[in-house]
């Protein structure tokens, strides 16, 4: 029995979906195991949503124009992105392929959309201006000073933090366990201090200006260009259009239809095959049953934990920053954020505050690194392992025989790359770039859900919002295009 979808692909193969229990092994799932065992795709994706937006973008725009006008462009952003997640997440649950693999089903076929997708995500992260931005962090912390503009030594601690991303990933047993662990610690530490140090500097009226311009629908302030608020939108939460590269980590978990179609392990772990086509459902009483119980689990991974996750690391670094601004009488550059709000905290309140923001940075910057460094190499393997039945049997069906040699060329692309602009510069390009995201794969994706399962596929609403996704992020990237070549459509 199979399930035919789309164009230039095998059909699914259709059996049950697995119980979570089955999964999880437990045999029940109450409020502990949803924590220990179900929650973790959305940690990934919240450790790379705690970055550059959240440093560096977010705190460079309200520590310019304050929050009034600037806000709610980010709970636009935040909202519209996790619709977007659940949307391709769905996806991953009801067929075990990930996102990549699942845009060669959609007319013309793969040959056009599967290596245009793994370019255009390359294209928009490869910049490394995370790994850069950190270097600057850590230099900071090794000399007690600010970088100058022109050092080296924190590009060389920027290819050393490259480096421990290849080693968690060659360490570890299963590629999205480690990383799942990882950011647990990483955030958990990064939102606790946070929240720690924002309590003890940040004055109330602040933190009322802080959330009233979230949810206060108001035009932009005076000075800003709509390039600078479409790198603040593409960068909030995720990555606008392109957040479906990080999707694929639910197959990886076991989620749904995920289970049946394998993971990518570690060195350490056992030799796993990855089925090169995914498998569905059967449309019966029992797996409508089975995957309302998925998608409740998909829903809370993603609203308890990536949506309230993403705000709370905007809204907190914003306020930091802004209170920051507030001690020194100065305002950020693109070239000194990364180290804006240390230095500033140094002066103020010791030594002490200089280093704890210091490593809050870096903390903040790495787990984004760490996410995206990871996400394009494992985007290049899902594709090329789908696609071509020769890569299959040169790698005897090993996944990791391509992953670990491709992450090391990126690493070594990376290095070179990081040597060209400003930490700040990479970083808004590679948030525009998503952008250019939402102008495609909302359309593939509705394209593929209306085709699943009738369980699994969306309600009407669903695809206004991703038309909503497709006009926000579309209109912002546009407008980059046009400032890029000439002037922007919008001026304030």
């Amino acid at each position: 029995m199979s399930h035919p979808l789309g164009v230039s692909r095998p059909d699914l193969n259709v059996t049950d979906l697995p119980t979570p229990e089955e999964v999880f092994k437990v045999s029940r799932i109450g409020p502990k195991e949803l924590v220990k065992y179900a929650i973790g795709p959305s940690l990934i994706a919240l450790g790379i949503s705690i970055g550059s937006g959240e440093w560096l973008l977010g705190p460079l725009n309200v520590g310019q124009y304050g929050f009034v006008g600037v806000g709610w462009v980010i709970l636009v952003s935040a909202l519209l992105q996790t619709f977007y997640n659940v949307e391709c997440s769905r996806y991953v649950l009801a067929t075990g392929e990930t996102p990549v693999v699942g845009w060669g089903r959609v007319p013309p076929g793969w040959k056009l959309w599967v290596p245009l997708s793994v370019l255009v995500v390359i294209f928009a992260f490869i910049a490394g201006g995370w790994a850069a931005s950190a270097g600057q962090g850590v230099y900071a912390l090794v000399h007690g000073v600010v970088a100058p503009a022109d050092a080296e030594e924190p590009r060389l601690w920027a290819i050393a933090l490259l480096v421990l991303v290849f080693l968690i990933t060659a360490f570890a047993k299963r590629i999205s366990r480690a990383l799942e662990l990882a950011n647990w610690v990483m955030v958990g530490t990064i939102l606790v201090a946070l929240l720690a140090v924002d309590l003890l500097i940040v004055p109330w009226s602040q933190w009322w200006e802080g959330i009233r311009g979230f949810v206060t629908p108001a035009a932009p302030p005076a000075g800003i260009t709509a390039t600078q608020l479409g790198g603040l939108a593409g960068f909030t939460a995720l990555a606008s259009g392109l957040n479906w590269y990080v999707m694929g980590h639910y197959r990886d978990k076991g989620y749904g239809m995920g289970y049946r179609a394998g993971f990518l392990s570690g060195m350490r772990g056992e030799r796993r095959e990855i089925l090169a086509s995914g498998v569905t459902f059967p449309d019966d009483d029992l797996n409508r049953g089975l995957w309302r119980r998925w998608y409740r689990l998909l829903l809370t991974d993603m609203w308890g934990v990536f949506f309230v996750g993403a705000i709370l690391g905007m809204l907190l670094p914003t306020l930091l920053m802004s209170q920051a601004v507030t001690l020194s009488g100065q305002k950020p550059t693109r070239a000194d954020v990364p180290t804006f709000v240390a230095g500033v905290l140094g002066d103020e309140y010791g030594r002490a505050l200089f280093y704890v923001a210091l490593v809050l940075g870096v903390l903040i910057l790495f787990s984004t690194q760490l996410g995206i460094f990871e996400a394009m190499v494992r985007v290049t393997t899902d594709a090329a392992h789908a696609t071509s039945p020769r890569l299959r049997g040169l790698i005897e069906g090993d996944p990791r025989r391509f992953y670990y040699p491709f992450m090391i060329v990126l690493l070594v692309i990376i290095s070179v790359i990081i040597h060209f602009s400003l930490p700040v510069g990479l970083v808004e390009w590679s948030a525009n770039m998503s952008n250019l995201g939402a102008l495609i794969y909302p359309f593939l994706l509705m394209y593929l859900n209306s085709r699943l399962p009738r369980p699994a596929r969306p309600r009407p609403w669903h695809y206004v919002i991703l038309i909503l996704n497709f006009l926000f992020f579309g209109f912002f990237f546009v407008n980059f295009i046009a400032d890029f070549i000439g002037d922007p459509l919008v001026t304030f």
